[in-house]
C-alpha cells in the first residue's frame, strides 16, 4: 500500500505523530511526503514570510532525504490528485485548527472520500489540541489563568518516536512550485533569517536552556537582552513541537521554566479561542468594543510602519520588524498600544502588517495578541490602559542599547537618554523626526472614545 503525509504547519522528523500513522499505514508499501504550494496563502503573505517557509521547505527536504514532493495549487484539487497518481489507500494529516484550515481540509477529506481514499487526522500543532480544554461545565474557557491552570492538568502526552527508516518515494515535483521556492529566496532586500531546519531549531533550544532560561523571568520583557529563546518562528512552521520543549521543561525546575511553558500555554490559549469563536480572527472578540470610533491616518500609519514615529521605543521595534521578519514580544505590545491608542486605528490594520512581515506570523497569536492591546479581545488589557512609550523605554531598555541598535540616529545619544531626544540638544542632530504626536493628549483622546462607547 502507498500512503501519502501531507505537510502543513509541521515541517519536521521528530516527534511527528502524523508521520508515524502515515509511516504504519504504509507498511511494505511506499510513503510519500508532500507540500501544496498553495497561490492563495503563498501570495498573501509578505516577502520574509515567503523566504522563511521556503528555506524551511529546502532543509524539509533535506530531512526527507530529498523525497518532499512539492504540489502547485489548490490542494482541494492536488491532493486527491496525488493521492490517484501515486496509488495512495490513505492521506495524513496534523489536524489543522484555523478556520480557513478547517474549511478547506474538510473539502479535501470530501473529495478524496468520493475516491475511496482515507483521511487521517493524528495530532496538532499544540501540545494540547484547540476544544480539549474545557472547565466543569463543559464551556471553553475565556480567561488565560483559569485556562493555563486546566491545560497543565490535562497534561499532553510523551514526544513520540522519530522513525529510523522511512520507505519513501518521490512523486515528482510541479514545476511552478519548484519555481515559487527559488523566486522566494532570491526574493530582494530580505531580512535577515534565523538558520532553518531542525538541527538550528534544536541548537536553540539547547543554547536558550543552558545559558537563558534560569534566568527568562526576569529577561524576558528587555528588548536589549537576548532573553528570550526565539523560537517562535519554528513553533510557527512546526519545525519544533511544543510538546517537545514540554517534555524538556519538566526536568527542568524554578522560575524560569514554569514562566517559559506559561508563554507555550499563551499560544495554546489563543489557538483555542479561535477554535471556538472563528469569527474573531478578524472581528473584535468583545463586540461592545466595536462602537469604538476610529481614525485612518494614512501619514500616520506609513510613519509607524517605517518606525519613524518619533518615538525611539516604538520605531526601534517597528525597524526591528522590517530588518529581521521578527519583534521583541514586549515591543508588539508597545508598538501595537501606539497605533491603536495614540493613532487610534483598528488593530486589523496592524495585525495584517505584522503577518505581512514576522517570519512566526501566527493568526491565532497575532490577532488575539494585537486584541490584548487593543482591550477588544479575550482577557484583554483593559481599553483605558495605554502604554507609554517613553516609560515602557526607559523601564525595559535602560541603558538605550536596543534604541541605539536600531535607530542609528540617536547612537550619540548615551544612556537612556536616547529615549527622550527632545531633552537633549543635540537629540536631532542627525536627522531623527519629531513626534508625530502627544502622547499625553491622545491618551485622553483614547479614554475619550472609550467613554463614548457606554452612552
Amino acid at each position: 500500500m502507498t500512503s501519502v503525509l501531507w505537510l502543513r504547519r509541521d515541517l519536521r522528523r521528530r516527534d511527528h505523530p502524523a508521520l508515524l500513522a502515515a509511516r504504519e499505514a504504509a507498511g511494505d508499501g511506499d510513503l510519500v511526503v508532500a507540500f501544496v504550494v498553495d497561490p492563495r496563502l503563498w501570495d498573501g503573505g509578505g516577502a520574509a514570510r515567503r523566504a522563511w517557509l521556503a528555506a524551511t521547505l529546502e532543509a524539509t527536504n533535506e530531512a526527507y532525504g530529498g523525497a518532499l514532493t512539492l504540489l502547485h495549487g489548490d490542494p482541494r484539487r492536488v491532493v486527491p490528485e496525488l493521492a490517484a497518481r501515486v496509488g495512495a489507500t490513505s492521506v495524513h494529516v496534523s489536524r489543522e485548527t484555523t478556520p480557513a484550515g478547517r474549511t478547506r481540509d474538510g473539502a479535501v477529506a470530501a473529495r478524496l472520500g468520493e475516491n475511496g481514499v482515507e483521511w487521517v487526522e493524528t495530532g496538532t500543532p499544540y501540545a494540547v489540541g484547540p476544544g480539549l480544554v474545557v472547565n466543569g461545565t463543559g464551556e471553553p474557557y475565556k480567561v488565560f489563568t483559569p485556562f493555563s491552570k486546566a491545560w497543565r492538568a490535562h497534561g499532553w502526552p510523551e514526544p513520540a518516536p522519530t522513525p529510523s527508516e522511512l520507505p519513501l518515494r518521490h512523486a515528482r515535483n510541479d514545476a511552478d512550485a519548484t519555481a515559487a521556492v527559488q523566486a522566494a529566496l532570491a526574493a530582494p532586500d530580505l531580512p535577515e533569517l534565523p538558520p532553518v531546519g531542525e538541527e538550528a531549531a534544536l541548537a536553540r533550544w539547547r543554547a536558550f536552556r543552558e545559558r537563558s532560561l534560569a534566568a527568562y523571568s526576569d529577561h524576558r520583557n528587555r528588548p536589549d537582552l537576548d532573553g528570550t529563546s526565539r523560537l517562535s518562528p519554528y513553533l510557527k512552521l512546526g519545525v519544533l513541537h511544543p510538546r517537545t520543549l514540554l517534555a524538556d521543561l519538566a526536568a527542568e525546575r524554578g522560575k524560569g521554566a514554569h514562566t517559559y511553558a506559561n508563554e507555550l500555554a499563551w499560544r495554546e490559549f489563543y489557538a483555542d479561542v479561535l477554535w471556538h469563536q472563528p469569527r474573531t480572527a478578524w472581528e473584535d472578540l468583545r463586540p461592545e468594543m466595536s462602537r469604538i470610533r476610529y481614525d485612518e491616518p494614512v501619514d500616520a500609519i506609513e510613519a509607524w510602519k517605517a518606525g519613524r514615529t518619533g518615538f525611539p521605543i516604538v520605531d526601534a521595534g517597528m525597524r526591528q520588524l522590517l530588518a529581521q521578519g521578527w519583534m521583541h514580544n514586549r515591543l508588539r505590545m508597545v508598538t501595537a498600544s501606539f497605533l491603536t491608542k495614540d493613532l487610534h486605528v483598528w488593530w486589523p490594520v496592524g495585525a495584517r502588517h505584522f503577518l505581512d512581515h514576522l517570519v512566526d506570523g501566527d493568526i491565532a497569536s497575532n490577532n488575539h495578541g494585537w486584541q490584548w492591546v487593543a482591550g477588544t479581545g479575550t482577557d484583554a488589557s483593559p481599553y483605558f490602559r495605554v502604554f507609554n512609550p517613553v516609560t515602557q523605554g526607559l523601564r525595559f531598555d535602560p541603558d538605550g542599547a536596543y534604541v541605539r541598535r536600531w535607530v542609528p540616529e540617536l547612537a550619540h545619544l548615551s544612556g537612556a537618554a536616547a529615549h527622550e531626544p527632545w531633552d537633549d540638544p543635540q537629540g536631532y542632530a542627525h536627522g531623527y523626526p519629531e513626534r508625530i504626536v502627544d502622547h499625553a493628549r491622545e491618551r485622553l483622546e483614547a479614554l475619550s472614545r472609550l467613554e463614548a462607547t457606554k452612552r
